[in-house]
């Protein structure tokens, strides 16, 4: 599969026929979605967040204008880029569109040649910044999501489990005698184990919300929202687990002949007051508890400890 078949079109236009056109010249290429006004189009980019959109300038009720003043005013929605398709050719009605924030600006009758180049142009501009975005978020090493990345998710979770009263769980997980590990098998190999702890502590977080990011050395931090602490200790006791049947050898580790992990970990109760640094320094020191005593083991501060 290509990467623009996955790609999503808008097509927002009152007349049935450019629609239809529109629709039948991008569909061979791009998923193609489609809003006969602009209270449509904004409810179809809210529920499947298109790559791009083509908005008809002219639309009774709500104008192409409106539409893209409400898109820019959502954080949600914002980044999508807007191609205007309009009926309207004075150089200043194309300045207004590209003032307010359109990507493009194409004049009916459009050509579609010309319609189908643009739309690859700036779907190609969307894929590089996603691919950017994606860099900047990203552990080069381990693959999972990076402090950055975990920073700014935590915060939001915080809040979101603050307002909901639901609860959040968080673990940090430190692999075990690591500095020997390296030392005995040299850092290509440190590197190779560490890969594989993240790759089990990703395949670990069983819902679509939980996240697993490196936090530093051969730090993971885990992130579970709407996770209870029994539940969040059966996830991260399920990963130490995984880990002691892959049985990656360590012959100088004063904990277990092979590679293994200590874990302290903490739960958001439920109408809690305690803040995001707090709720991570619980976990923080509950990992150290695990560490000095006597590691390969979970120590987890429940709602009320």
């Amino acid at each position: 599969m290509k990467i623009a078949e996955a790609q999503k079109v808008l097509i927002a236009d009152d007349d049935a026929v450019n629609r239809e056109v529109l629709g039948e010249l991008l569909k061979p290429e791009y998923t193609v979605l489609l809003a006969r006004n602009g209270a449509q189009a904004l409810e179809r980019a809210a529920r499947h967040q298109p790559d791009l959109i083509l908005l008809d300038v002219m639309m009774p009720d709500m104008d192409g204008y409106e539409v893209l003043r409400r898109l820019r005013a959502d954080p949600q929605l914002a980044h999508i880029s807007v191609i205007f398709i309009s009926g309207l050719d004075r150089p200043e009605d194309e300045a207004a569109g590209l003032k307010m924030g359109a990507a493009d600006y194409i004049v009916k009758p459009f050509n579609q040649t010309v319609v189908m180049a643009r739309v690859a142009l700036h779907l190609q501009v969307v894929r590089q910044r996603r691919m950017l975005e994606r860099l900047a978020n990203v552990d080069g090493l381990t693959e999972l999501a990076n402090r950055r990345r975990f920073d700014e998710i935590y915060e939001l979770e915080w809040q979101r489990a603050r307002r909901s009263g639901r609860p959040l769980s968080l673990a940090l997980l430190d692999v075990d005698a690591f500095k020997q590990y390296n030392d005995r098998y040299g850092h290509p190999a440190g590197d190779r184990a560490l890969r594989a702890v993240a790759r089990l502590a990703a395949t670990g977080m069983r819902r679509p919300g939980d996240l697993a990011a490196r936090y530093g050395g051969e730090e993971l931090v885990l992130l579970m929202p709407e996770t209870d602490a029994g539940e969040a200790q059966s996830v991260v006791e399920g990963i130490r687990e995984e880990l002691a049947r892959l049985a990656i050898p360590h012959e100088t580790s004063t904990v277990a002949p092979v590679l293994t992990v200590s874990i302290g970990g903490a739960t958001l109760a439920p109408g809690a007051r305690e803040q995001s640094a707090e709720l991570f320094e619980a976990a923080d020191t509950h990992l150290y508890r695990a560490k000095h005593g006597g590691r390969n083991r979970i120590i987890w501060r429940t709602p009320a400890g």
